[in-house]
């Protein structure tokens, strides 16, 4: 018998037969998410686009900051041992930053809302799901892959963003004040930014990915079936019945609940009164409440359903 023959490949006449290789179920996923961004780039280009805006008009405000930090010198000369007054001066350094990543958070519910309404309608109506359909890539992978963007890709980007324009705006904070002579350690002192970026990863996770995620997986299903006006479709049964409730005991305890989902009003952390951002350094994180509270659970069981019906329907539909 002939050794050597058993380690050559099968042939099948002149052309060797070579096994296809095999495609793991994460290599699957990755790449199902790489092709979401590519094929929308518009997740990363708007908030790009935001940030760069927002920068331009921090750096044309700078102009007052001189001025702004004298007097904060001279406040915090006089309150150095009042601890109110320099967490006031703190509050007011940290000001624009809050508004940076209050724009980030509003910015991250709209992409999410408009990217989930379009998601599985707009391969169907552009009828490009015929070709991904003849791909080797399941309707579920296909399905949690552009969850996951709303869920996981965006709020993470807009994190990392947030963080990029505080660093810029502190370097341009610090370059006028050295280009007026003045020394740029108070408003360092006054902007702990890496605490800051902790608490703001933590609110967006958890207030803007996790406690709105089963509006984004309804938004998912509605859009694998409606034929357009994805939004109105999803909004139209919260209409319905908040009208009903309203007529029937006088009350909108539904639309206030999908109300308070959207905008994340999730119960994961205490905000300073007085203060609406949750990048104020003196906010306290409240996790145990926040993975002891049912609605998280609840939530999480809505999310599976939701997912469960989006990939049976995505099976049986196809381009409009």
């Amino acid at each position: 018998m002939n050794t050597e023959s058993s380690a050559l490949p099968e042939t099948f006449g002149a052309q060797p037969v070579v096994a296809p290789a095999t495609i793991s179920p994460a290599q699957r996923m990755y790449w199902s998410v790489r092709r979401e961004l590519w094929e929308n780039r518009w997740l990363y280009l708007a908030p790009l686009g935001v940030a760069a805006v927002f920068l331009i008009g921090f750096f044309v405000s700078t102009v007052h900051l001189p001025a702004a930090v004298r007097r904060m010198e001279i406040a915090g000369t006089q309150h150095q041992h009042d601890s109110i007054g320099g967490r006031l001066e703190a509050h007011l350094f940290a000001g624009p930053y809050d508004i940076a990543s209050s724009l980030m958070m509003a910015l991250a519910i709209l992409t999410g809302i408009f990217y989930s309404a379009e998601a599985l309608h707009g391969e169907r109506s552009d009828r490009s799901i015929l070709f991904w359909k003849s791909m080797p890539v399941s309707d579920t992978t296909t399905v949690l892959a552009k969850a996951s963007i709303a869920i996981v890709i965006v709020p993470l980007f807009v994190c990392a963003v947030a963080f990029v324009m505080w660093w810029i705006m502190l370097l341009e904070s610090s370059l006028v004040l050295l280009a007026r002579g003045m020394s740029p350690a108070v408003l360092w002192a006054q902007l702990p930014l890496f605490q800051m970026w902790g608490l703001l990863i933590w609110h967006i996770v958890t207030a803007h990915a996790i406690w709105p995620a089963p509006i984004y997986c309804w938004l998912l299903l509605v859009g694998g079936w409606a034929r357009r006006a994805v939004v109105l479709w999803a909004a139209l049964p919260v209409l319905v019945i908040g009208v009903l409730e309203k007529l029937t005991f006088n009350s909108w305890s539904l639309a206030e609940l999908v109300g308070r989902r959207l905008i994340g009003d999730a119960p994961s952390m205490v905000v300073v009164p007085g203060s609406m951002s949750p990048t104020n350094p003196m906010t306290q994180i409240t996790a145990i409440r926040f993975l002891t509270s049912p609605g998280l659970w609840v939530g999480f069981l809505v999310c599976a359903l939701f997912l469960i019906a989006a990939i049976r329907l995505r099976r049986s539909r196809g381009a409009i």
